[in-house]
């Protein structure tokens, strides 16, 4: 079967940056949505009209990945908004609860990127924006995509963004 709008495809790959760090690593097959949500741009570009086996390297600048690292997404929060066990690394779907910082958007998940006694830093930024990308891809796997899928123009939840369905505020982890 041909990779065209909307089908189902199932992925392996292994995704670094340009230094060859090691971000992320499908060593089992992950289906996406082809046609929706679930893929970047410049993966259904290349993965337009292909099948089954074909393996491609993509090199993904910012804009074509998750864009480029804006200093305005990242705030200064007083830490005593936050609980004791507020830890770097946590991360917040919108504004976190209590926060009073002008200009947080609620339709960014925040990284705690630095905590100090007084307070917490916030980071708005993707944690891929502004990094360039080299992906190492293999479709294992096309199928049509069932009816509900084609509705939400997706299989779950998107990889290569970090949407969540969680109410805003809401600690992700």
């Amino acid at each position: 079967m041909l990779i065209t709008t909307p089908c189902v495809v199932s992925l392996t790959w292994r995704l670094q940056d340009t230094q060859g760090q090691l971000i992320d690593e499908l060593k089992e097959p992950v289906e996406f949505f082809f046609g929706g949500d679930d893929l970047l741009a410049k993966v259904e570009e290349a993965l337009t009209d292909q099948t089954t086996g074909f393996t491609a390297t993509l090199h993904l600048e910012p804009e074509h990945a998750f864009g480029d690292y804006d200093p305005a997404l990242v705030f200064f929060e007083e830490r005593s908004v936050f609980s004791e066990t507020i830890e770097v690394g946590m991360q917040f779907d919108g504004v976190p609860p209590g926060a009073t910082t002008p200009g947080l958007r609620s339709d960014a998940i925040y990284t705690v990127t630095e905590a100090y006694p007084g307070h917490i830093v916030l980071d708005g930024n993707h944690p891929l924006a502004g990094i360039a990308l080299r992906l190492d891809l293999t479709v294992r796997g096309v199928r049509s995509a069932t009816e509900s899928e084609t509705e939400a123009r997706s299989v779950g939840e998107p990889v290569f963004t970090l949407m969540n369905t969680a109410p805003p505020g809401t600690p992700l982890h």
